[in-house]
């Protein structure tokens, strides 16, 4: 059973990331203003003064001018930096804060290094996904990090994923270790999830 599941998230990952691939530089520039005036509105609805969020890559809707944006504007930024051990450690954004290639590639902040239970004290979590279904179920990139960091939250803060608005689905294959989310952010829209279901 677990092998078919890990097939077929295997499978739409690959379809995604290709479609991905496929946009244009303006279509990204498009998504990423989008993303960052519903995140812009998103913060300032739920009164967050201190969030996470992740620093995009070339082909994710992208994040660098929000987090700009909310440091800029006096807000905590936590950003993720990977470890071996598959947990995240965190970083507070600074204006001028120096960016390099995390373990997997993946843009990191170069700075003073908190641990993973810095996370705890967030008003908002805003992670990355590959696609989410209407129930809340997140399909990640298949390394599990921000699995394991919602699953050991004591007190879990709304949570949003960030997506293209074609990877809002009906449905993703799920398995028993899979978080959900509280919301979905695209580059047109932001969808609060009230009810999670199995």
């Amino acid at each position: 059973m677990p092998d078919r599941i890990e097939q077929a998230k295997r499978a739409l990952r690959a379809d995604l990331r290709e479609r991905r691939q496929t946009l244009s530089a303006h279509a990204r520039e498009v998504a990423e203003a989008g993303v960052t005036q519903q995140l812009d509105a998103l913060v300032a609805r739920l009164g967050a003064r201190s969030i996470s969020c992740f620093l995009s890559t070339p082909t994710e809707p992208g994040t660098h001018a929000f987090v700009a944006g909310a440091v800029a504007r006096g807000i905590r930024v936590l950003l993720p930096i990977s470890r071996d051990d598959g947990l995240l450690d965190w970083s507070v954004a600074t204006p001028d804060a120096e960016i390099a290639e995390g373990l997997f590639g993946m843009p990191e902040p170069v700075g003073d290094v908190l641990g993973p239970i810095a996370v705890n004290d967030v008003d908002l979590l805003i992670i990355p996904a590959a696609a989410v279904d209407r129930t809340g179920m997140r399909l990640g990139w298949g390394r599990g990090y921000y699995d394991k960091t919602l699953g050991s939250m004591e007190r879990c803060p709304p949570v949003y994923a960030v997506v293209f608005d074609t990877e809002f689905v009906d449905d993703v294959p799920r398995d028993v270790h899979d978080q959900p989310v509280t919301g979905v952010v695209t580059p047109t829209r932001t969808l609060a999830i009230s009810a999670h279901t199995a």
